[in-house]
């Protein structure tokens, strides 16, 4: 399942990277900043301001509300399919040890069903890169993988 999820969003992200570039007459992808990137909902709300704010402060319980039933986790070197309320205490678990200081999202992308987003975390002293990939289920998107690598 975890091969499958790295498969799709790396291909993902190709197709969405090759069709701005043939659109924009293959022009080199320079990261603009994430104010720019983000597409906002109909609604007018973008699902990653309250994700970004959930992590930025450490509150795992919120964040967890953005969780599928079923999610792949990746904290430092350990990956887990993992259940909400199993996700949740991973975070926890990392938040208690790394205090978040600040976190920002560098790069955005999406279709219509789905988006993914790139960010730092500073916390505990430390650097982390931060990946967010979000699924369109119903009517809202939940977090269908989240990954937090140290730098």
């Amino acid at each position: 399942m975890q091969l499958f999820f790295r498969t799709v969003l790396r291909l993902s992200v190709t197709a969405l990277l090759l069709s701005s570039g043939a659109a924009a007459g293959a022009q080199d992808f320079k990261m603009k900043p994430a104010s720019m990137q983000m597409n906002a909902d109909p609604t007018g709300d973008d699902v990653l301001v309250p994700i970004s704010k959930y992590i930025s402060t450490g509150n795992s319980e919120a964040l967890s509300a953005w969780f599928a039933d079923n999610l792949e986790i990746a904290v430092l070197t350990r990956e887990n399919e993992a259940s909400r309320a199993q996700a949740r205490q991973i975070l926890k678990n990392f938040f208690d040890t790394y205090t978040p200081r600040s976190f920002d999202i560098t790069h955005t992308a999406g279709r219509a069903n789905m988006k993914y987003a790139l960010g730092l975390l500073k916390a505990g002293g430390e650097s982390f890169n931060v990946t967010i990939f979000l699924r369109c289920k119903g009517s809202s998107y939940c977090i269908q993988q989240l990954k937090i690598e140290r730098l």
